[in-house]
């Protein structure tokens, strides 16, 4: 490992990309440290808590930067919303699609065209922030009139530059760092957390001398955090390789062909996405919430309780989203009829199967049921910490969705510098 990381950094170009890399996340740590003017930054902490709602998955995502109303508080999450917007806008409107297989340059302009989604998006998130903030007491002064206009203007063109800020920073990690520079941006933000929930545990482990469960539960919390993360490494790497055999056949002097390969399909083929979209599917009654005024007793206030984090209601609903998105977001990605086309044309074939409609029939069989698996494992990640808090009653959140994106991004950026070294020839992480 140490000779690895020795041979890393004797490549110039290797070295250049990581400091760049780290330049850049410095720069973004310092963006979240700027706090936006006309707001309390402890309404804001009032409001994010440390539960397992929306908002504090908004501040894990952001790094805590959230909380501390910086300009960097609503980070990437309007470019994550926007790019699965154009995705399954691409499906869906033929230009898009016609884009989309047009190679590099179409793939360049869908990029435009998810950066303006970017910037609409973020400026409706901004808006929607800012009335959030003013109907909880978030802004400090300057609410009405002339003032308030002004410093709502402030507040909103702050979040959406702090937004288009990130996205640039991510775009340039991309291009001369290493790895995707989104997901860098992302994984840095979540790990900054780290130092704080290391603090909170340090803390229980400390009243635990006036109560004993916590002597308890902090080795568990432990024990299981560790356990997570080898389970999701595992189920991140696990895939299912169905054989494929290609026919020999003779072209001018030479033979073409004849090869046993494998097309491989992954246990965990949509990552985060449907959690995300379950999780943005399951904050809108809250959202709402915010706009309407609640009267004990009413309707609305058995309505919004249902959709509260501790409810039984939200988690068997949420469990289910997640299903169901997954198995939605595989459809996109996999098209069993265009997989079977392709082996056609190139003379392929699956060992005792006959191609056409018995492959497709065999294709959607098999993903089927590696998607309900993979469904099943995202689910289960992202309810277990509120099954967790709820059986401990203790305000603690384990974060499986967290520890799956820093996981995937890991692994991501792992296989990134193991292919960089293996063309210097050089070993690498994985051999």
């Amino acid at each position: 490992m140490f000779q690895t990381w020795r041979n890393i950094f004797k490549q110039e170009d290797l070295r250049k990309r990581i400091i760049y890399t780290l330049i850049i996340l410095i720069i973004y740590r310092l963006g979240s440290a700027l706090t936006v003017p006309f707001l309390d930054p402890s309404a804001l902490q009032s409001m994010v808590g440390g539960g397992a709602d929306f908002l504090s998955y908004l501040n894990i995502m952001t790094g805590g930067a959230l909380e501390k109303a910086t300009i960097f508080a609503m980070s990437i999450t309007p470019y994550i919303n926007a790019s699965i917007i154009i995705q399954l806008l691409t499906i869906a409107l033929p230009p898009l699609e016609r884009l989309a297989k047009e190679g590099g340059e179409g793939r360049k302009k869908l990029n435009a065209i998810t950066r303006y989604t970017t910037l609409g998006l973020a400026l409706v998130q901004a808006t929607a922030f800012y009335f959030v903030l003013r109907n909880n007491g978030g802004i400090l002064e300057y609410t009405t009139g002339f003032s308030g206009v002004f410093s709502a203007i402030v507040i909103i063109g702050c979040f959406t530059a702090g937004t288009c800020v990130v996205v640039w920073l991510g775009d340039k990690i991309t291009e001369k760092g290493i790895g995707n520079g989104i997901s860098i941006i992302l994984f840095a933000g979540i790990l900054s957390r780290g130092p704080d929930a290391f603090q909170t545990l340090i803390a229980w482990w400390q009243m635990g001398s006036s109560e004993a469960k916590y002597y308890f539960l902090v080795p568990a919390i432990i024990i299981i955090f560790a356990a997570m993360i080898a389970f999701i490494v595992f189920m991140t790497n696990a895939e299912r390789r169905i054989p494929v055999t290609y026919a020999k056949r003779v072209v001018g002097r030479k033979m073409y062909g004849g090869q046993n390969t494998h097309i491989p399909i992954k246990v965990n083929m949509t990552g985060v996405m449907p959690i995300i979209f379950a999780m943005s599917f399951m904050q809108l009654p809250n959202m709402l919430g915010t706009f309407i005024k609640v009267k004990t007793g009413g309707f609305w206030e058995g309505f919004f309780k249902l959709f509260r984090y501790d409810n039984p209601f939200y988690g068997i609903l949420y469990f289910l989203l997640i299903l169901g998105f997954n198995y939605f977001y595989t459809a996109v990605q996999y098209n069993p009829v265009e997989i079977a086309n392709g082996l056609r044309k190139n003379n392929g074939a699956i060992p005792g199967i006959r191609p056409g409609k018995p492959t497709v029939d065999f294709l959607t069989k098999v993903i089927s049921k590696i998607t309900l698996l993979g469904a099943l494992f995202l689910g289960l990640i992202a309810v277990f910490p509120i099954i967790f808090s709820a059986l401990t009653k203790a305000n603690v959140s384990l974060g499986g969705t967290s520890i799956l994106i820093i996981v995937g991004v890991a692994l991501e950026t792992m296989r990134t510098l193991e292919s960089q070294l293996t063309m210097r020839h050089h070993k690498g992480f994985l051999e």
